[in-house]
């Protein structure tokens, strides 16, 4: 029986993909095993390599076949879909993935540590965050930079649905921010007249 020297693990959510070949390319094995199996099948395979596509899970799948002695390598997905010979299935990637691995050109993405992986979640939580605080602030303010019920520009002060007070320089019994606290714009160091 011929060794297995290249094997393409296709991941996903409990049912995983192999597609294992020997050193001139032809496949040995292709079949599919539940995610308790994994480690399993690959404790008991002698050290190969092992091509895995790059995604959210695929670094830590990494690390544990590694730690069993295997050499792996992830691919960005980008590079693994031209190697793809018919419709996309679980087979056709995993046999993909154990073509593109063994290319002497390909690029391949390093594994990251368990603290890599932790550290990027906190910039990309960050990132979310200020993202949904813009989305909020964008929200409540005025749609075109105009303030509501004026004719000026919302930045030179007016809120007339705030303030209960006449504005000088529109028309509105409303108000606007014009007067604050009893004392109009032009009073502390703002003339309206401005534009």
């Amino acid at each position: 029986m011929k060794q297995i020297t290249t094997i393409g693990l296709d991941l996903a959510k409990q049912v995983f993909q192999i597609h294992g070949a020997d050193a001139e390319g032809s496949p040995i094995v292709n079949r599919k095993l539940r995610r308790a199996e994994v480690l399993r099948f690959f404790e008991k395979q002698p050290a190969c390599l092992v091509g895995i596509e790059a995604c959210g899970s695929s670094h830590y799948w990494a690390r544990e076949i590694a730690a069993l002695g295997h050499e792996v390598r992830l691919i960005p997905p980008a590079y693994v879909k031209p190697f793809v010979k018919r419709g996309k299935t679980d087979a056709a990637d995993a046999e993909a993935i154990s073509e593109a691995v063994t290319r002497k050109t390909m690029r391949f993405v390093p594994i990251k540590t368990a603290e890599q992986q932790a550290a990027a979640m906190v910039l990309k939580t960050r990132s979310l965050l200020v993202r949904q605080q813009t989305q909020a602030i964008n929200a409540l303010r005025p749609s075109g930079g105009i303030g509501h019920h004026c004719r000026h520009r919302y930045d030179e002060g007016c809120r007339a649905d705030r303030d209960r007070t006449r504005c000088d320089r529109c028309s509105l019994t409303e108000g606007c921010a014009l007067r604050v606290d009893g004392r109009s714009r032009s009073d502390r160091g703002f003339d309206p007249t401005d534009r």
